[in-house]
């Protein structure tokens, strides 16, 4: 078993002067849903998600060997410009991570990033963004630590980045590695960590291959309750012990589902799942509602549609308005003809976003 302490490395054998590293990392969707978190980052319960292809944040680090002081040193772009009001988010960041990566502090960081999905659009970009940092700033430490050591395995340097990106934002550890992550310990996955996602072990069935998700942006606005504020929430909340209880019975569940490929059960646990959690936020206290009048038509002709013409199509949730329309690559065609003439019109603009699973980070 991996513990916490496994990351924090001993005295570094190499010290680069000056370099600059280049990944990309994707967001994902959870289908066991995470609500509610314990101190340092570690989940209330287990989630397992599908990590996204096109949708994905791009970062780059230069650095450069400066004067140790007792301050963190880095400059941040989004899109080439400044973007001073983040700053506070690495800053916190870094000063989770300095424990793991006492490096920090012996460098400057030019950090340049971009996504490849619309700013604003209502999609996380938490999850891509502090894990495409967190593979920079481990390809650094493999450089520090290359020379007169061991040469830093593939499976650790994934582990670290993933328990990395964890404690930037917690669904971030999902995005590092693998089509299918789960996250938390939990008894149907004897590898599974609080610390850091793990890859589906089993074969997936073909039904899941390139399985699609067309993200319907139904409103873009900034969310009226944090993530953070919400998983929160849940330390009082009246159903937490049975709503973690069921997010381990779902795991379970999901995990044969993914392995037989009976798409009808998949439907009832994803959208079970997505419905649960808004159940949460609608009753805990004090409450709120993260849909939309529209996110509910979308829902309502979704159902419409799947009992009319049996394709298997169904929709998840995040922590807001939006839809993910999730549906087997093999009725792509019949799924869009319906979106379009059916669900665009409850889209902010029109804006929908056409995904499919990926294969986590890559170093560009």
């Amino acid at each position: 078993m991996i513990l916490e302490q496994d990351f924090i490395p001993d005295n570094y054998a190499n010290w680069v002067e000056k370099g600059s590293v280049k990944w990309s990392a994707p967001s994902n969707i959870a289908l066991v849903k995470y609500w509610g978190k314990k101190s340092n980052q570690i989940p209330a319960n287990p989630s397992i998600s599908f990590t996204l292809n096109h949708c994905k944040t791009i970062t780059s680090l230069d650095f450069y060997k400066k004067e140790p002081s007792e301050h963190f040193s880095f400059d941040l772009f989004f899109e080439g410009k400044p973007k001073e009001d983040f700053k506070p988010k690495i800053q916190k960041f870094f000063e989770r991570i300095e424990k793991y990566l006492p490096f920090l502090k012996e460098y400057h960081f030019t950090i340049n990033t971009e996504n490849t999905f619309p700013h604003s659009s209502g999609i996380a970009s938490s999850a891509s963004g502090m894990s495409a940092l967190a593979m920079n700033l481990m390809s650094l430490e493999k450089m520090l630590s290359r020379s007169g050591g061991t040469e830093m395995s593939d499976e650790y340097f994934f582990q670290k980045a993933s328990f990395l990106a964890r404690l930037g934002s917690g669904s971030a550890c999902r995005s590092v590695k693998g089509n299918v992550v789960i996250w938390g310990e939990n008894a149907s996955f004897e590898n599974a960590s609080d610390l850091f996602g793990v890859e589906f072990p089993e074969t997936i069935h073909e039904n899941f291959n390139n399985y699609q998700d067309t993200i319907l942006l139904v409103d873009k606005g900034e969310k009226q309750v944090s993530s953070t504020v919400g998983h929160d929430l849940m330390h009082d909340h009246p159903f937490a012990n049975r709503r973690f209880a069921q997010a381990h019975e779902n795991l379970s569940k999901i995990k044969t589902i993914l392995q037989s490929g009976n798409l009808s059960e998949f439907i009832a646990i994803v959208e079970s799942e997505a419905l649960t959690l808004h159940a949460m936020m609608m009753t805990s206290m004090p409450y709120f509602i993260l849909m939309k009048p529209n996110t509910l038509e979308i829902i309502n002709k979704i159902w419409k549609f799947r009992n009319k013409t049996e394709i298997p199509v169904c929709f998840t949730l995040d922590a807001g308005a939006n839809v993910h329309v999730l549906y087997p690559e093999n009725v792509r065609e019949k799924v869009l003809e319906f979106i379009k003439a059916e669900l665009v019109g409850y889209c902010q603009n029109s804006q929908y976003i056409c995904d499919e699973i990926g294969f986590g980070a890559k170093q560009l």
